[in-house]
């Protein structure tokens, strides 16, 4: 099983490399950090972007896992190919099939598919569709929750999406506890929800001091 884990943002290269460490102490096989951060106020922080990646790239170097990190723009593509093992596309650009397209044609490495905050599950098929019809076929599902009437947790996880994939895609499904609830209480029993519905890997963050994190701290967990 994939256990993707590391924080939300890049903060600094002494940051990440110290969760790169913690988490692979603690069983994670892959490191995830954004570098570039879609965020929905203009004024929040919107992530280190290159240099961000080249923290990655050290933290890499010390512990040997491979980086997960959020792709927004066609223009970072080579930087991205260079860098970043997993390309991650994230639930605002599911649909952006300009992007969709670019990434299929000229993204060397497996691409993580996020599931749009109201996608259906023929939306979301059909956005890895573009991808793979444009020339890459590695392409991972993940979901991250969806947008209901509920305003207590940030999203609703939607549990069911592993076995319904299962049944219309061939794809692996990875699901993401901690941008589904917003709360880090929430991850660890959504994440064994998840384990016990056979998904194929899990997307975690973890931040070392989530009560000063520049971005999502309240759902991440400590190391």
């Amino acid at each position: 099983m994939a256990l993707i884990a590391g924080p939300c943002s890049v903060e600094s290269e002494e940051q990440v490399i110290a969760i790169a460490k913690e988490v692979k102490a603690a069983g994670a096989n892959m490191l995830r950090g954004g570098a570039f951060k879609p965020r929905t106020s203009p004024y929040a922080f919107q992530g280190l972007g290159s240099t961000g990646l080249d923290y990655l790239v050290a933290a890499k170097k010390e512990t040997g896992l491979p980086i997960v990190s959020e792709l927004m723009s066609a223009d970072d593509i080579d930087e991205f190919n260079e860098k970043v093992d997993l390309v991650q596309i994230g639930a605002r650009n599911m649909q952006n099939f300009t992007l969709l397209k670019e990434v299929g044609a000229r993204v060397k490495k497996p691409i993580l598919l996020k599931r749009g905050l109201s996608a259906t599950y023929q939306e979301w098929i059909m956005s890895a569709e573009y991808i793979m019809a444009s020339g890459n076929e590695n392409v991972i599902l993940c979901e991250r929750g969806v947008r209901t009437f509920e305003t207590y947790t940030r999203n609703t996880l939607d549990l069911q999406a592993i076995p319904v994939l299962r049944k219309m895609t061939h794809l692996p499904v990875i699901i993401d506890p901690s941008h589904a609830g917003g709360k880090w209480w929430l991850v660890e029993p959504m994440a064994k929800a998840s384990v016990a519905a056979g998904c194929d890997g899990l997307l975690i963050e973890v931040h070392n001091d989530p009560e000063h994190a520049l971005c999502d701290g309240a759902q991440s967990l400590k190391p």
